[in-house]
């Protein structure tokens, strides 16, 4: 076995190529792939934050949204000023019928940054 694979064999360079095979799943709409490349990424490496993110895409994509809900809220523990991390997190809260959560995190990512999006998301007009 490698010097620095996990219980299951897997290497950090293995993982890499799961990570970017991910990407390419969620681009070609197959997000349910995605997570299950991404869940053994995250197992070897729960402080990859890249990977929660992607995965945290991946289960939004699948209307996993409490799963993208906790995986948002793990990125922004770790990265408060990741402004697309509060966006998407705001859409997930969203389509959880929960606005005032949602307007919250809107106003956070356009504060973060001024991306058209974000702020006509954010509604600071109304």
């Amino acid at each position: 076995m490698p010097e620095f694979s996990d219980p299951t064999g897997r290497t950090p360079e293995t993982h890499v190529i799961d990570f970017r095979a991910a990407e390419q799943l969620l681009a070609a709409r197959d997000p349910r792939g995605a997570v299950k490349l991404l869940d053994g990424v995250i197992a070897a490496h729960p402080e990859n934050t890249a990977a929660r993110l992607l995965r945290a895409r991946a289960f939004f994509a699948a209307a996993q949204l409490r799963p993208a809900e906790l995986e948002f809220s793990i990125v922004l523990e770790r990265e408060p000023d990741n402004a697309y991390a509060h966006f998407a997190l705001a859409r997930t809260y969203e389509r959880q019928a929960r606005p005032e959560q949602a307007l919250r995190h809107f106003r956070l990512a356009a504060a973060l940054d001024p991306n058209p999006q974000y702020v006509e998301a954010a509604r600071f007009d109304a």
